[in-house]
């Protein structure tokens, strides 16, 4: 059975492995799959779950919060900021949840300070614009 290698690399960690024989990723178009020997390829991933599988082992599952793949000579590579690797789908499902739950909570949050910022802001060029009409 042909195969090829998966190379992860993040911020904090990079790994490989060897003998994959396929491969299954989401992008904006939809989900896809690459076998040993497809043809050169880059997408963007989506924040989710992909898989893989080695040989006749069962499927790992890789969750990102998106990331970029390329393929050329049947070495796949996938950057990301962070990404997990599980066979337990779901234990690798729940923290892929509770990590979206993060990231909304924190967007929220920035969206919140940066709404603020804005409100202090206006008030200071009101104030300053009174000030000037009153001299």
């Amino acid at each position: 059975m042909d195969s090829f290698t998966l190379r992860l690399y993040s911020a904090m960690e990079q790994r490989e492995f060897a003998g994959v024989t396929s491969f299954v990723g989401e992008d904006l178009s939809g989900s896809f799959g690459i076998l040993a020997g497809h043809q050169r390829c880059m997408t963007s991933l989506v924040f989710g779950l992909a898989r893989f599988r080695c040989g006749g082992d069962d499927w790992q599952y890789l969750a990102l919060p998106g990331g970029l793949l390329y393929f050329l000579d049947n070495h796949l590579q996938i950057y990301s900021r962070s990404y997990l690797v599980a066979s337990d789908y779901e234990r690798i499902s729940a923290l892929l949840r509770q990590q979206l739950l993060a990231e909304e909570q924190s967007l929220h949050e920035m969206k919140e300070s940066l709404r603020r910022m804005e409100e202090s802001i206006l008030r200071r060029l009101w104030e300053v614009g009174r000030r000037k009409a009153q001299e």
